[in-house]
């Protein structure tokens, strides 16, 4: 395994999946409650997040649940509770969004417990032992949305061991392909998404996602010989067969999409190795962004 901080702690998830299911019930409280009705905002990583948990949410009957990005939330509407998810808690969108939600109990979800969003924040749960060097985000998304899937009655336990399973999956047959398409459905959509971002961030390499029933509807055009067609989680009824067709390669483990994501970062760091980069430290971006 590589020496790169992102390595390190994409290897440590499984642990970090598990501390955070011993830590849900200190900060059940904070979480939402089954009923209410939810907002999860973030931006990037944990915006694609906030989409995952959302889906997961509303399948299991807790209640309404909507995703937003961070700049897009509308603030004309009323939930019961927002939840914001900053692994530095100085995402300017958020410590803005939160500043102004005062009428609305908020709860942020950080690594950085005394971090600016902190401070405008009703409530903060932070997950200072899921914190990251790398500028690149694994553990800290998982964790929280391990976190978050703990409130939902998820069996996180079995979660962590396939997460140790991805661990293991031999990725060097993937290594030489020209382009990858990620696809899923329900809460496996955000994480799709997470997948692509993460390839295009370590690897700047072309990196797509999309529904799994709506790839039929266009993005299948670009399916060749030499690319993937990658699926986290369910995969629709024909789509692998339709994808062969195209003489591109199907790709998909029998995980949860969650521990699914695993491998799929993996992925995304061995390609940004293969090919000469830092993938601790990728061209054009920094920790979080804070406009000024």
């Amino acid at each position: 395994m590589s020496d790169s901080f992102v390595s390190r702690e994409l290897a440590s998830q499984p642990q970090m999946w598990r501390t955070a299911a011993e830590l849900f019930p200190s900060v059940a409280s904070a979480l939402p409650q089954p009923g209410e009705r939810v907002a999860v905002v973030g931006c990037g990583t944990s915006w694609f997040i906030a989409m995952s948990y959302a889906v997961a949410r509303e399948q299991r009957g807790h209640g309404l649940t909507d995703a937003f990005a961070g700049s897009e939330y509308p603030r004309e509407r009323q939930y019961d509770r927002v939840v914001a998810i900053s692994r530095s808690g100085t995402t300017t969108e958020i410590v803005d969004l939160l500043g102004a939600l005062g009428s609305q109990r908020t709860v942020l979800i950080t690594a950085v417990g005394d971090a600016p969003a902190a401070a405008v924040a009703g409530e903060v749960v932070e997950l200072p032992f899921a914190d990251e060097e790398s500028v690149v985000q694994t553990r800290f998304a998982t964790t929280t949305l391990a976190l978050l899937r703990a409130g939902l009655g998820d069996d996180v336990e079995q979660l962590a061991v396939q997460a140790e399973q991805a661990l293991q999956v031999p990725i060097a047959d993937l290594l030489d392909a020209e382009q990858v398409s990620f696809v899923g459905r329900d809460a496996a959509v955000g994480l799709t998404f997470e997948a692509a971002l993460k390839t295009r961030e370590a690897a700047q390499f072309w990196a797509e996602s999309y529904p799994a029933m709506d790839y039929r509807h266009g993005p299948i055009a670009i399916a060749q010989p030499g690319r993937l067609v990658w699926s986290l989680g369910e995969t629709p009824e024909g789509l692998a067969e339709d994808i062969a067709r195209t003489g591109a390669k199907f790709v998909h483990h029998d995980f949860d999409p969650m521990a699914a994501l695993v491998v799929a970062q993996r992925f995304a760091i061995a390609l940004a190795e293969r090919r000469g980069l830092d993938p601790d430290h990728p061209r054009s971006l920094t920790r979080s962004v804070i406009l000024t």
